[in-house]
């Protein structure tokens, strides 16, 4: 009992702990960074909730304490006057950006569990609906497709496939897709359906370091 959710404190303890030593932020930055953390870890999925269907937001804890996959308010542009402030925000999110790369590594495995030594499961096939998990992405985006195609290796396991998304196709490794348990008898159709969560285009990730530099 309760070791899942000590096994996620121990995640964010052993990421700040090498984060924290060499930045030394004030109590203001680190409260807003800690509270970026904790917005961070219950946007993550709960991949092990089945769904009636591929087109459902995926449930993640948010849902459960803010009524959404993301509580957080649009970002807004601050007034140049308040330059110390603006400074603090910047550090924070860059905090907080660091910690998804660290923490997202670390979560990973646990959301991509196919092997034979944790159990039996089939491997991913064509129109499975998954999760594209990647730390190069912007924080708390979990985009969501289905795939069209696998990629097999000569010992016939399957190491990539293509993942058609409501941003494009994208060719994923195995270790970077997180198959959805979706319940449901009937076929379905191709399209990909919306994003789960807040998922976002990943061009987005390169605007939002743009405006973390300014």
């Amino acid at each position: 009992m309760g070791g899942a959710w000590e096994r996620l404190i121990q995640t964010v303890k052993v990421n700040l702990q090498a984060m924290l030593p060499t930045r030394n932020p004030t109590d203001e930055v680190l409260r807003n960074t800690l509270a970026e953390i904790e917005n961070l870890i219950n946007s993550r999925p709960l991949t092990h909730v089945p769904v009636e269907d591929p087109d459902a937001p995926v449930l993640t804890p948010n849902h459960f304490i803010l009524g959404s996959s993301n509580g957080l308010k649009p970002a807004t542009r601050l007034d140049d006057r308040a330059l110390i402030l603006r400074r603090s925000w910047r550090q924070s999110q860059r905090e907080a950006d660091l910690f998804w790369k660290r923490w997202l590594r670390d979560y990973l495995p646990e959301l991509t569990k196919r092997t034979k030594w944790y159990s039996n499961v089939k491997p991913i096939e064509v129109n499975d609906v998954v999760l594209v998990v990647d730390p190069d992405l912007p924080r708390n985006c979990w985009p969501k497709g289905r795939v069209i195609s696998v990629n097999r290796a000569k010992d016939g396991q399957v190491r990539s496939a293509a993942v058609q998304t409501i941003t494009g196709i994208y060719e994923r490794p195995t270790t970077k897709i997180a198959v959805l348990d979706i319940r449901r008898e009937e076929s379905v159709s191709q399209d990909p359906g919306v994003p789960g969560g807040e998922c976002c285009d990943p061009s987005v990730g390169a605007a939002h370091q743009d405006d973390l530099r300014r």
